[in-house]
């Protein structure tokens, strides 16, 4: 089994095309085949060495390597003109100087539902011949036969009058002589398949398997954009995601592995994947799933190795304890900065949480319990913390957030912090009670 990724470098590698690229790179690691990277950048304007680099580094991160490439479509021109050469010597394509209005004049003569069919002259663009009869059929292991009947096939132009090809020549010939053995892509393509199938019989050849994925949408039933959230891999990976949560969450955008699995781990999505369990019907793309998934992810990370993320991440050092009480509350690594930063940079600003918390009745006199019963706390940990606070609770007779919310705002700035016990014993005895005071002293 030989197959290709083959994204065009006009933007960056958005989710769909990572699912492509996902389930092209299970295939060729399950099944023991060959995965090769093609760069289809024959648009000249929008193909960017930037672009090139983003689809690549989208890759690097998402942990999905090829055997092969990357190879420019670009960079193949000599080959695709030699192919073109041969089918015009064949005549299974001639030249034609046929404008769009010349194809609309045919249409009214011959009947709408008519495919253009032009005459060899010396010069013009290339055009494919379409056979007068019959049909081309694209077997599609997801959704079956779709036929194209020739009669209302146009010739397609396969060639500009300067000799540059146009993306469906260039494909098939590309996708010839790496030898592919099948060609998985969205369905966006469909359309284009009979085209390249053409081709592939006007050289002589035999035709890779086509799989055409559904489109994505989001939960609006809408094709997938940025109005849904994260559109593009770069965004999922700055929003904070684990690539090993977005591979198992896109892979099931269409496909799974039986009607209750949810979390798949990467080798068994190897082994279990087939294109014949993927389904025609358009898939929905919802962001809060995948932040349940990666928070799911996010638990199940030796307490290590999320450490070593999130410091490689913020660039700080020394947080594991931090880590430790911020795990259970976070669902993507950007979530853990704004929870905990606090404990390293001091309290944030927060004029809505002090006006509320700090300037309520009752809420000096019970800070002033929590600052006595803190300090007395002896050994310091997040239990005798814990235990003292609730002494102050039951000895004023309060309810727990009239004592707790204070102090959380005094040490933290704001309302949003891990567990309150943990995250005093955390700051430590010192710092708590140097944080309490400040507060008190603007009360």
């Amino acid at each position: 089994m030989r197959l290709r990724f083959a994204p065009s470098p006009t933007g960056a590698l958005h989710i769909g095309g990572a699912r492509t690229a996902l389930y092209n790179w299970l295939l060729a690691r399950g099944q023991g085949g060959a995965l090769m990277l093609r760069i289809e950048d024959t648009d000249r304007e929008r193909s960017t060495p930037e672009n090139v680099e983003q689809i690549l580094d989208a890759l690097r991160w998402l942990e999905l390597d090829w055997d092969e490439g990357p190879v420019l479509q670009s960079a193949r021109g000599e080959r695709h003109r030699a192919a073109l050469d041969e089918l015009l010597a064949s005549g299974a394509a001639y030249r034609s100087s046929a404008t769009a209005d010349d194809v609309r004049a045919y249409k009214d003569a011959h009947g709408a539902e008519r495919g253009f069919r032009g005459e060899a002259e010396e010069s013009g663009a290339v055009r494919l011949r379409v056979p007068g009869a019959g049909e081309t059929v694209v077997h599609d292991v997801i959704r079956g036969d779709t036929t194209f009947a020739h009669v209302h096939l146009d010739d397609p132009v396969i060639a500009r009058a300067d000799g540059s090809v146009l993306y469906n020549f260039a494909v098939a010939v590309d996708d010839l002589d790496a030898q592919i053995t099948h060609v998985v892509r969205g369905e966006d393509h469909l359309s284009n398949t009979p085209k390249q199938l053409l081709v592939f019989t006007a050289l002589g050849a035999r035709p890779p398997v086509y799989a055409h994925l559904p489109l994505l949408h989001g939960p609006d039933g809408k094709k997938l954009s940025k109005r849904h959230g994260a559109a593009s891999v770069s965004e999922l990976r700055d929003a904070g995601y684990l690539p090993e949560a977005v591979r198992n969450y896109i892979a099931l955008l269409g496909w799974g592995m039986d009607d209750e699995t949810t979390l798949i781990a990467t080798a068994d999505l190897q082994r279990e994947f087939r294109l014949e369990r993927v389904s025609k019907s358009s898939a929905v793309f919802d962001e809060r799933k995948l932040r349940w998934m990666n928070g799911r992810y996010l638990k199940e990370l030796p307490l290590e190795e999320l450490t070593a993320r999130l410091e490689a991440l913020t660039g700080r050092t020394g947080l594991r304890g931090a880590v430790e009480i911020a795990r259970e509350k976070i669902q993507t690594l950007s979530e853990f900065w704004p929870l905990v930063g606090f404990v390293f940079d001091g309290p944030v600003e927060d004029p809505a949480a002090w006006s509320k918390i700090m300037e309520a009745e009752g809420a000096r006199e019970g800070l002033v319990a929590a600052r006595e019963a803190i300090a007395a706390a002896e050994p310091w940990n997040d239990s005798t913390v814990e235990a003292a606070l609730r002494e102050v609770v039951e000895t004023r007779g309060v309810k727990p957030k009239l004592v707790f919310q204070p102090v959380r705002v005094a040490i933290a700035g704001g309302t949003v912090s891990p567990g309150i016990f943990e995250s005093v014993a955390l700051l430590g005895r010192d710092e708590t009670l140097a944080r309490v005071d400040m507060a008190l002293a603007r009360m």
